[in-house]
């Protein structure tokens, strides 16, 4: 059984990586057209998503990689490539032509899915950083009863994530059309340095396993 010291770093180290506070703007903007119940039903489903996620790397992360063959540094490269696709159409607005051309199709269930798995819950709340995390911490949790200690932290910092995410939308209704095009634009811009980041460090880190 860990220690206090040892759940705490835990916490800490999780709560940092994922950063729930800065994960509500791009929550707003890539959620952008849809009404409270359609966000609380992203929100729901991101963070179920992200948990299970990294619940099964908390608890099987080594395995999984192995079994697949994949390295972080190329979940990182791959995450990152992914990430700058969704900031290039936030960037330009090509999301929100879309959204204009189609207004039914922005709230549908598939339309909920795909923004709640991606980029939301993979790779923005269970992205690298965290995947990398859970995966190291999991050495130091051990044996059954660590690992289940572990998901228990895991789980407390995506509920964090949730709370954000339900605050945050009701700050869209004081931006307007306007702030909310402006937001969008400038969170795409700070995606694509993130996204970029990512690929960076995949390169360097398979670079340097090479």
């Amino acid at each position: 059984m860990p220690g206090f010291d040892a759940v705490f770093n835990a916490f800490v180290t999780l709560l940092v990586t994922i950063d729930p506070p800065g994960l509500a703007p791009l929550f707003l903007a890539l959620t952008g057209g849809m009404n409270r119940a359609e966000r609380m039903q992203v929100s729901v489903r991101s963070s179920v998503t992200a948990f299970i996620v990294l619940a099964l790397f908390a608890v099987a992360g080594d395995k999984i990689l192995a079994v697949f063959g994949i390295t972080l540094p190329a979940f990182r490269l791959a995450g990152g490539l992914l990430l700058f696709y969704i900031a290039f159409e936030m960037i330009f607005e090509r999301r929100q032509e879309r959204h204009e051309r189609s207004a039914e199709r922005a709230i549908t269930k598939d339309m909920i899915r795909n923004i709640a798995a991606f980029p939301l819950a993979i790779p923005l709340i269970a992205g690298p950083g965290a995947i990398s995390a859970t995966v190291l911490l999991s050495g130091t949790f051990a044996d059954v009863t660590s690992r289940l200690v572990l998901v228990g932290i895991i789980l407390v910092c995506v509920l964090a994530t949730f709370l954000v995410f339900v605050l945050a939308e009701r700050v869209d209704g004081f931006l307007g059309e306007t702030g909310r095009s402006i937001l969008t634009r400038l969170l795409g811009v700070i995606l694509a340095a993130l996204a970029v980041q990512f690929v960076a460090d995949g390169v360097r880190d398979l670079i340097s396993a090479a």
